[in-house]
């Protein structure tokens, strides 16, 4: 059972391989392309960067517990609708603000009952969600995207405090209230103990179906969230919305070093894993590569770091045998 963040060192063996390959990727499309290195483009890559920072948060406590959700790219969307309407409705921008997060607690809760108090498995229940989801935001948008939205969310969330814009303080925030709530409560034990054996920690006396729950909502919540700041900052939502989120989030987060298999996380993984996701997406796409090859980099990077985690697995089990 281990949290690989605040740990002896500072960083895991794994967050420095992740650096320097984020330092490669810099160096290598630096010379590839002369747009790279450039403010315009850095900024570019963080602004993308934005809702999948939030969604792989999400995904990181949700693999965290042995579970996933592959249905938060439609959960994002659906809350950007509400969020789009809202602004269409001259609903106030707090307000409108606001629902993103609440759409999204809500939906994560809809989740958890199927997933937790259904007993169904969490790719089985998501799967199926995804079509019920995708589904609803073709009915809700009628086919057509919302766009030409007013500025009045995009202006309240121009805020900047201490020369840091709005969408950075939250991400920091979000990300240090995890690590707290994962370092210093109950709630980051049991979590973890529940994602390397449920059966041990309902023995132990773990609230099991609550911590569950609790996860999804917290989730749902920080896609909704993610769903504020795109709408806020595109001010439109289309038919595809969040079409390769679940895709990009998890590949993020297995990158990061939380496993797949429950038990494990890193939280400044996921932060590496999401910068090098996206310096590779923004770097390809410069060079002239097809964004439409964007889910195969994904998944071809998913697929080699569950490769190599199963090898190095194998190689340690191998080792333990002969050391018995």
């Amino acid at each position: 059972m281990r949290l690989l963040i605040g740990s002896q060192s500072a960083m895991s063996a794994r967050e420095w391989c992740l650096l320097a390959a984020i330092l490669v990727a810099i160096a290598t499309f630096s010379v590839a392309s002369p747009f790279f290195a450039s403010f315009a483009n850095t900024n570019t890559i963080m602004r993308n960067s934005v809702e999948l920072l939030l969604a792989g948060l999400g995904m990181t406590l949700i693999l965290a517990i042995g579970g996933i959700d592959v249905s938060v790219g439609a959960v994002m969307g659906l809350a950007a609708i509400v969020i789009g309407r809202g602004i269409g409705a001259g609903v106030p921008t707090v307000i409108v603000a606001l629902s993103g997060p609440v759409i999204g607690a809500l939906l994560g809760l809809f989740t958890a009952s199927v997933v937790v108090l259904g007993r169904i498995p969490a790719i089985v229940a998501t799967l199926g969600l995804l079509g019920v989801y995708r589904t609803g935001i073709f009915v809700l948008l009628g086919g057509q995207w919302l766009s030409g939205l007013s500025k009045s969310l995009t202006d309240f969330l121009s805020v900047t405090l201490a020369g840091l814009p709005l969408n950075m303080i939250v991400i920091v925030v979000a990300y240090l209230a995890t690590w707290l709530a994962l370092r210093r409560t109950p709630f980051g034990l049991h979590l973890l103990a529940i994602g390397n054996s449920e059966d041990r920690a309902r023995l132990s006396g773990i609230a099991v179906v609550k911590v569950r729950c609790a996860v999804f909502v917290i989730a749902g919540a920080l896609t909704g969230l993610a769903a504020t700041f795109y709408v806020g900052t595109y001010r439109n939502v289309e038919m595809s919305i969040g079409s390769n989120l679940a895709l990009d989030a998890v590949a993020a987060v297995v990158l990061g070093g939380t496993s797949i298999l429950g038990g494990r996380c890193s939280l400044v993984g996921t932060v590496l894993g999401v910068l090098l996701l996206r310096i590779l997406q923004n770097g390809l796409l410069l060079i002239g590569v097809p964004s439409l090859w964007q889910p195969v980099v994904t998944g071809v990077l998913l697929i080699g770091t569950l490769a190599f985690e199963v090898m190095t697995q194998h190689l340690r089990f191998s080792d333990l045998k002969w050391a018995k």
